[in-house]
């Protein structure tokens, strides 16, 4: 509805967000990746997270363009009724909320067992009895 209303820059005002949104995510992501690598390890580690963050984007634009054609159930979407849009949208994003919930799911067990496995501090230790 931005760009509609606010014309060009309503539109460059949501790329703008989108992206800085993104790249925040990004650079997190890389520097936790990539704290873990050895020097000598680093160029190939940088080029597999390349990879598969492409492989990610292109396969979701794959399969959720998929559902949307599963989901509408026509062959010619500019010739399609509106309720085949609006099922073929209602079941992307269903299905699109379903994935990031398992992702969340993934992430959030992937942190507990992180968080079990850290080292206690040398002061939690000698509260435990145990020495060193």
């Amino acid at each position: 509805m931005i760009p509609a209303t606010f014309g060009i820059a309503g539109y460059i005002a949501g790329i703008v967000v989108l992206s800085l949104g993104y790249q925040l995510s990004q650079a997190a992501n890389n520097t936790a990746v990539m704290m873990d690598v050895s020097p000598d390890k680093r160029g190939v580690m940088s080029g597999i997270l390349n990879l598969a963050r492409n492989l990610g984007l292109i396969t979701g634009a794959s399969v959720m363009g998929a559902v949307f054609a599963l989901a509408s159930a026509t062959s010619d979407i500019a010739t399609a009724h509106p309720a085949a849009i609006t099922a073929g949208m209602r079941t992307t994003f269903a299905v699109a909320a379903v994935l990031i919930v398992c992702a969340i799911a993934i992430a959030c067990g992937t942190y507990r067992r992180a968080w079990r496995k850290r080292p206690l501090a040398p002061q939690a230790e000698l509260q435990m009895g145990k020495r060193t």
